[in-house]
């Protein structure tokens, strides 16, 4: 029997009815999916498969079961299931999450946004800050994991930011940035405080320049959302600040944000990255969807 039931709200996205699923049953759980109505079709052909693979395994056929109507009252009240549902995973953007805050009653793992964001210090190799800027920015824009925003101390700007954002613009992307910023690259957008925030899914990105390292990490733990960020500097005592000191599920030191990931890390397929701290932070594979259960075998001990 599983050992519980693990609720998964998410958009478009049909290939998360198979991933989550697989998840969900292989860690001991029961998976209740409640997909979107663009992609229902899909979910609908791919959730009988997994059914009928489950009963021919010797596994309950419901341990995989589709909540076919996509209607906002119908997932409002998957997330009031407390009796049935042990743990909610939501997977979309905010206004998804939104509706969790509001409407949720049963425990939740919030897969948030992924607002990533990378420094560039004073210490860094700005060929390979290039080439970590350009990877994590453009080479796909529409995931959790991607750079929306670029951080430049105003050591390396002068030299960095113009020739940065020439690469980015042949490759289509926006940038809107502050005054510092638009005062190096004139073509430049202006960046309002909740560009800084946004997650932008999209070939656009936002550019702050900063006078220290502390002014970096501040604006880091102001703006972002606690999920993937980065720093490119040959400087060991900055990376071991800015680890130690940046608030998010992912610190990465010289290398692109778009390898936090589950498979990347070792874990294999991930059922999402959360952003919150309790119980599981950053990629959830198999050993986050389980939990503890104490077996005290005794033979009449008391205690006094």
């Amino acid at each position: 029997m599983p050992l519980g039931v693990i609720a998964i709200i998410y958009e478009n996205r049909p290939n998360v009815t198979s991933d989550a699923a697989g998840l969900c049953l292989k860690s001991g759980n029961a998976a209740l999916l409640r997909g979107s109505s663009t992609a229902l079709r899909s979910n609908v052909a791919v959730a009988n498969v997994l059914r009928s693979a489950a009963s021919k395994a010797g596994l309950p056929e419901d341990s995989v079961l589709l909540v076919e109507d996509t209607a906002h009252e119908t997932a409002a009240a998957v997330m009031q299931l407390d009796r049935y549902v042990d743990c909610l995973i939501p997977r979309g953007g905010p206004s998804l999450i939104a509706s969790i805050a509001e409407n949720a009653t049963v425990p939740v793992i919030i897969d948030g946004d992924g607002n990533c964001q990378v420094y560039v210090d004073a210490g860094a190799d700005l060929a390979m800050a290039e080439s970590i800027v350009v990877n994590a920015k453009t080479q796909r824009t529409s995931v959790c994991n991607a750079a929306e925003s670029l951080i430049v101390h105003e050591a390396v700007a002068d030299e960095f930011l113009p020739k940065i954002a020439a690469v980015l613009g042949d490759k289509g992307v926006e940038l809107v940035g502050d005054d510092r910023a638009r005062g190096l690259v004139g073509s430049m957008g202006v960046a309002t405080d909740d560009d800084f925030s946004r997650e932008f899914l999209d070939l656009k990105i936002s550019v702050a320049v900063v006078p220290t390292l502390d002014a970096a990490v501040e604006h880091i733990n102001r703006h972002g959302s606690g999920h993937s960020e980065a720093i490119v500097t040959r400087d060991l005592a900055a990376a071991r600040q800015f680890t130690d000191r940046v608030d998010a599920a992912a610190v990465v030191v010289n290398a692109s944000t778009r390898f936090v990931d589950g498979e990347m890390f070792g874990l294999g397929a991930e059922i999402g990255i959360s952003t919150q701290k309790l119980h599981a932070r950053g990629p959830m594979g198999l050993r986050e969807l389980t939990t503890t259960k104490y077996l005290v075998w005794g033979d009449g001990q008391v205690r006094e």
